[in-house]
Parts: structure tokens; C-alpha cells; sequence
């Protein structure tokens, strides 16, 4: 049984691309979990974006309570997969980017190429 939601939008080959990556580096449904908990910070109450207080964070990046987790890790995945299923799932992860700093407007980001999740969310 799944726990996350496919990814919506994605072609055969880049799903297929993606399922071989998890299966040699990480474990079945990283990316959805990933990507789902990426487009619930996009989508979701935008307190959670605007008031960094709001959110619980102890400081251990390895617990999993930053934000930019799931981002770091959806980064690596860019990273990794062919080109094609790359730039395709590119878009996808750029759009919900471009959704938290449209929402956002205190997060500077000078370019989407460089890791602004970091130490901004």
C-alpha cells in the first residue's frame, strides 16, 4: 500500500527513472514523500512559510523537521537522474519553488539555482 501520492505529471520513462534510483540509493517512495511534503509547504497555510517561529525545528537535520530536507533531498534526485526525466521533473520541483517565493515574499532568492531553502525556511 502507498503512502504518498504518486507524483502527478510524469511521464512513464522519468516514474521508471526514478524507481530504479530508489531502489539503488534510497528507498521505495523517497521522491514522493519528498516532493509531497515540498507541495504541502507550496500549497499549505502560509503561516508556516512567513512565520519561521511557527515551525518546530530542534536543529538536527538528520530528525527531519527542517523543511529544506525534502528539498535538499529532491535536489539530489535532479542531480542524479538521465537528463531527460531530469528536466522534466525539474519543472515540476521549480514550479512549487517558484510558488513558495511568490507566497513568500521574504525569502531572497537571487537565483532558483542556488540551495535558497537552506537557511530560509
Amino acid at each position: 500500500m502507498r503512502r504518498y501520492p504518486s507524483i502527478d505529471r510524469l511521464s512513464g520513462s522519468c516514474t521508471a527513472d526514478l524507481r530504479r534510483l530508489e531502489r539503488t540509493r534510497y528507498w521505495p517512495e523517497a521522491t514522493e514523500e519528498a516532493f509531497w511534503h515540498w507541495k504541502a509547504l507550496a500549497y499549505g497555510p502560509l503561516r508556516r512559510l512567513a512565520d519561521p517561529s511557527s515551525v518546530t525545528r530542534c536543529g538536527f537535520y538528520e530528525c527531519g523537521c527542517d523543511p529544506g530536507r525534502s528539498r535538499d533531498h529532491l535536489e539530489a534526485v535532479l542531480h542524479v537522474l538521465p537528463r531527460k526525466s531530469a528536466r522534466e521533473f525539474r519543472a515540476l520541483v521549480r514550479a512549487l519553488d517558484l510558488t513558495i517565493l511568490t507566497r513568500v515574499r521574504v525569502i531572497a532568492a537571487d537565483s532558483l539555482d542556488v540551495p535558497w531553502w537552506r537557511d530560509q525556511l
